[in-house]
C-alpha cells in the first residue's frame, strides 16, 4: 500500500509533500485507501457540524490511524478535544500506543520555519 502524508484543512495550504484533504469525508477516504505516514488535522472546517472532532471519533470507531498524528488547529478548545480523544483511545487500547500524537497549533496565515520542521521530520 502506498504511503502518503495528509493535511486536513479547508483554509491553509498543505506543506510540500502532503496531500490536502478539505473535508472529513476526503480524509476518511484517504485513511481507508492509503497507509498514512503523517496525518495533520484541523478542527474548524467549512461544515461546522462535520469538524475535526467528528473525524477523530470516526477514526477511533473505525480504527483508522496514521503512524503519526498532529492536531494543528488554532481552535484551542477543539484541538484539545481532538488530542484528548486520541490519547484516550490509546489509554483504552483502541489505538496503538506507539502512534505519536502531537498538539501543535498553527497560525492561520503562515507556517513559521520552526513549525515547518515538524512536517519535515521522519519518524
Amino acid at each position: 500500500m502506498e504511503k502518503i502524508s495528509v493535511f486536513l484543512d479547508d483554509y491553509r495550504k498543505a506543506p510540500e509533500g502532503y496531500v490536502l484533504a478539505e473535508t472529513i469525508d476526503e480524509c476518511i477516504e484517504l485513511l481507508q485507501t492509503y497507509d498514512i505516514e503523517h496525518l495533520s488535522l484541523d478542527h474548524d472546517l467549512v461544515n461546522r457540524t462535520r469538524n475535526g472532532t467528528m473525524l477523530v471519533k470516526m477514526m477511533v470507531k473505525e480504527k483508522l490511524f496514521a503512524n503519526r498524528i498532529t492536531i494543528h488547529s488554532a481552535n484551542s478548545v477543539g484541538g484539545k478535544a481532538m488530542f484528548n480523544c486520541l490519547k484516550q483511545a490509546q489509554h483504552d487500547s483502541i489505538m496503538p500506543t506507539d502512534i505519536i500524537v502531537s498538539l501543535r497549533p498553527l497560525p492561520i496565515n503562515y507556517f513559521p520555519s520552526a513549525v515547518l520542521q515538524h512536517y519535515l521530520e521522519i519518524r
